[in-house]
């Protein structure tokens, strides 16, 4: 299928912060991506069980409702989500809050107040093009 542009990969991005989700969103639309937006943990299951399948999910962990790591465990527990990968965006940045990441098959975790948005949109730009 090289070649073809028809279809613009997706991101899912969890964000409950409405200005950086804002301008996550412009800066991915900017580069060719589709954002299919949530602001809470039970927002992006929902979107999450519906019939479209992101290419790459941009979690946070401090979440109305349910925490970006009780969301991780709903998507590992359910096959017919665990094909999109996760890069986790969160202020949570202590080893233990990485490690448990890791441990529920994040891709990557990227600290907000330490990544510039121009590396986190190369960071994602590498990954679904890898798809």
């Amino acid at each position: 299928m090289e070649g073809q542009t028809t279809k613009a990969k997706t991101i899912l991005l969890v964000e409950d912060d409405v200005f950086l989700s804002n301008l996550l969103m412009t800066r991915l639309q900017k580069v060719g991506l589709r954002v299919m937006k949530a602001m809470t943990g039970e927002e992006a299951l929902a979107i999450l069980r519906g019939a479209e399948v992101p290419d790459l999910i941009l979690l946070d962990i401090i979440l109305p409702q349910k925490s970006g790591f009780e969301v991780l465990e709903e998507i590992q527990s359910d096959p017919n989500l665990n094909k999109a990968p996760v890069i986790i965006t969160s202020n949570l940045g202590q080893a233990s809050d990485i490690q448990k990441g890791k441990k529920l098959g994040v891709i990557n975790y990227f600290v907000k107040a330490q990544t510039p948005i121009d590396k986190l949109v190369e960071e994602v730009q590498k990954i679904i093009n890898k798809k």
